[in-house]
């Protein structure tokens, strides 16, 4: 385990043992106070689920239903080839190639950028826990479809969180739905001809994942989202506060600040290196029952500050910007007691 507290000693043999017993009761105790109110909730298994196969091909599914349409518009990644109500950004569609941004890559229910598009977002993501943390080591994977979409060429639809979660850590061996979270995006500013945009969102948690996968909690979010380019060097920064809205405090509840950082080189048409920071804080402590951070999986009430460095970079295999393939390689660079050993993530976008 990774711990710096201004020079306190880790934790002794007991206290790990404590918060050990802490993590593997709470979740079960979690998992019947449910049950009791809902008799026909699943329960706790460390068998694989069966089904798991089924949702990979269902994603796959309305990923490749959705994509037909991507490839029949011209969009970017910086404005919607379709608008449901009006007409596309005709800045955007007139921008030369080295304006074009790459969409944020790392931390993706979280960090977004300050474009209205109207695109598909395949995820994949593996996330490996250090085998010294209180969990035991091992491995969380997600899949997730999100959706955006232009309402007017300045409104935008963002349905930012869904997806599967497969556990295989030493203590939670377990696999389930992930909330689903859905918001508004306003584009306050476009200056396609100086490269600079800003815009303000806000949007809600449904509570309706499964706790046995550290979800089943709601929150609202409010964020602020800014893009600035020199050519082809492109900047973002994503600002986010999420209010705990108090609907789940098992494991756990409290108001956090996350912020993301972006940097892209159009090296040519179909390449784009991609640097990116990404920081996670408490600022409102709750209910503080584990002595670590969830930072974008789930909020536990606490825990040390954690900041992430990811380096990847997007591939256009067709030289046009409908078609995106990305991936990203992300590590800690804080030494806080947290969950974060690496991450990788996948992702492919298609706009229209």
């Amino acid at each position: 385990m990774r711990i710096d507290r201004g020079g306190i000693p880790p934790p002794g043999a007991q206290t790990l043992t404590r918060f050990r017993g802490t993590l593997s009761t709470r979740i079960p105790d979690l998992l019947r106070s449910r049950r009791a109110r809902d008799p026909d909730a699943p329960t706790a298994s460390r068998a694989p689920v069966e089904t798991a196969p089924m949702t990979l091909r269902s994603i796959a599914s309305v990923t490749v239903t959705l994509s037909a349409l991507a490839l029949a518009g011209a969009a970017s990644a910086q404005h919607a080839g379709f608008v449901l109500f009006g007409d596309p950004a005709p800045g955007g569609a007139t921008a030369p190639a080295e304006h074009r941004f790459v969409h944020p890559v790392t931390s993706p229910y979280y960090h977004e950028d300050a474009f209205i598009t109207s695109d598909v977002r395949g995820w994949f993501v593996r996330h490996d826990f250090p085998r010294a943390s209180l969990i035991g080591g091992g491995s969380a994977s997600v899949a997730a479809v999100q959706l955006r979409l232009a309402l007017t060429e300045r409104l935008g639809f963002v349905a930012y969180k869904d997806g599967y979660t497969w556990f295989r850590s030493g203590l939670v061996r377990d696999d389930g739905w992930n909330d689903l979270a859905a918001g508004l995006k306003y584009a306050v500013v476009q200056d396609w001809e100086n490269q600079f945009h800003l815009a303000l969102g806000a949007g809600y948690e449904l509570s309706v994942g499964d706790t046995k996968v550290l979800q089943d909690d709601s929150e609202f979010r409010l964020f602020a989202a800014v893009n600035k380019g020199f050519g082809p060097w492109h900047l973002g920064g994503t600002v986010n506060w999420l209010i705990a809205s108090g609907s789940e405090d098992a494991l756990g509840d409290a108001d956090r600040l996350f912020w993301h950082l972006h940097l892209d080189y159009r090296f040519n048409d179909w390449f784009s290196p991609v640097v990116e920071l990404n920081g996670y804080h408490v600022i409102g402590k709750g209910t503080e029952v584990l002595p670590f951070q969830g930072v974008d999986v789930a909020n536990f009430g606490g825990g040390d500050d954690v900041i992430t460095v990811g380096l990847g970079a997007e591939f256009r295999p067709f030289q046009t910007d409908t078609l995106g393939l990305r991936a990203a390689f992300e590590t800690p660079i804080t030494h806080g007691d947290d969950l974060w050993g690496w991450r990788m993530t996948f992702s492919l976008v298609w706009s229209f």
